[in-house]
Formats: structure tokens, sequence, C-alpha cells
């Protein structure tokens, strides 16, 4: 007999048990409430209290204003390659001596030329750069064919913009007591 009492507990508490997982899940707030109202009618908090703290005081006499610009310019036309530009940016942007702490965003808006930064150990590095994506990228097959549908603008307008989206069409070099900031300058030669 007792057997059957429990099934009859177990099936009249499972609903209400479900009901009751199903309240809680969906109004965690609600469950919140009922835990911790016997213990504030009672005076006793079931949690910390948050603790008021006063908003930081920023001395506004001392902030500098933030500034920026933006100018665009054109660097001479090249064939394909890697070159070195950093001297041509810096001439074309005499302002950023003007920062003692900056960003500047390169971006170029040609579709088939791509920004990256490098060592400049020596022009090895270039070619090597340069190598490495042709063989990414060829112009065309082992045999001489061609690898690519859009050749309109000839056979190798293609690798060029693969390569440009591999490398990416923007860099952006910290500035630091107006000069551009490398990883070279961190780095030691042997």
């Amino acid at each position: 007999m007792p057997q059957l009492q429990t099934s009859r507990l177990n099936s009249a508490t499972t609903p209400v048990l479900l009901c009751l997982l199903l309240v809680i899940s969906l109004f965690p707030g609600l469950f919140h409430y009922l835990w911790t109202l016997p213990f504030s009618l009672v005076g006793l908090s079931g949690s910390p209290q948050p603790r008021s703290t006063a908003p930081p005081v920023i001395d506004r006499s001392t902030a500098t204003t933030m500034s920026f610009f933006q100018k665009q310019f054109t660097l001479p036309a090249k064939s394909r390659g890697s070159y070195l530009i950093t001297d041509q940016v810096v001439s074309s942007l005499p302002e950023i001596r003007d920062y003692k702490v900056g960003l500047l965003n390169l971006f170029v808006q040609h579709t088939s030329c791509a920004l990256s930064l490098n060592e400049n150990w020596d022009s090895d590095v270039r070619e090597d750069m340069s190598d490495a994506l042709d063989r990414i990228a060829p112009a065309e097959g082992p045999k001489g064919e061609a690898l690519y549908r859009h050749d309109a603008e000839g056979p190798d307008d293609m690798p060029a913009h693969i390569k440009s989206a591999l490398i990416g069409a923007s860099v952006t070099i910290p500035i630091k007591d107006g000069k551009l900031v490398s990883a070279s300058q961190f780095l030691t030669r042997p």
C-alpha cells in the first residue's frame, strides 16, 4: 500500500514542480524577490547592498581637445611590385608633426593596390614579398594557361585584385611626438 501513496504523490507533484520551474526561469526577478522577502521582513539583507559611489571628477581645465584632419594625396603610378612609400607619405602629411599622440590611418582607393607594414632591412624583403604574392595569385597557370575569367584589363589585373583583398587597403600607424612609430623602431639589428 505505501507504494501506491508514493506514486500518487509523484504524479501530483511533478506538474507543480514543472510549473514552478517554468515560472522561475521566466521570471527570475520574482524568484529573487520571494527568496529575499523573509530576510527583508526581519531587517536582514539576503544580498549585499550596492554602495553608492560618486562619479569620477574630471578636471577639464587640463584636458586637451581632440582633433583630426583628412587629406587626400596621390602617389605616382608604378608597375606591379612592392614599394617603400614611407618618405612620400611623411612628406605629403607635414601635419603629423603637430600631433604629440595620434593615429594615422592610410587608405588606398584602388581595388588592385594594397598597403602593408613591413620591415625595411633591405630591398630583398620587398622582392620576397612580391615573389610570395605571385606564388599565391599567379598571373597564369604553370603551362601559360589563363587562370581567371576576368581579364578585360589584362592578365595581371585579377591577380592584383586577389593580392589587394588578401593584404588589405588600409593600415593604421601610431603617431608619437610628431613622428610615425613603426615596428622597426622596436627591433634591434644583430
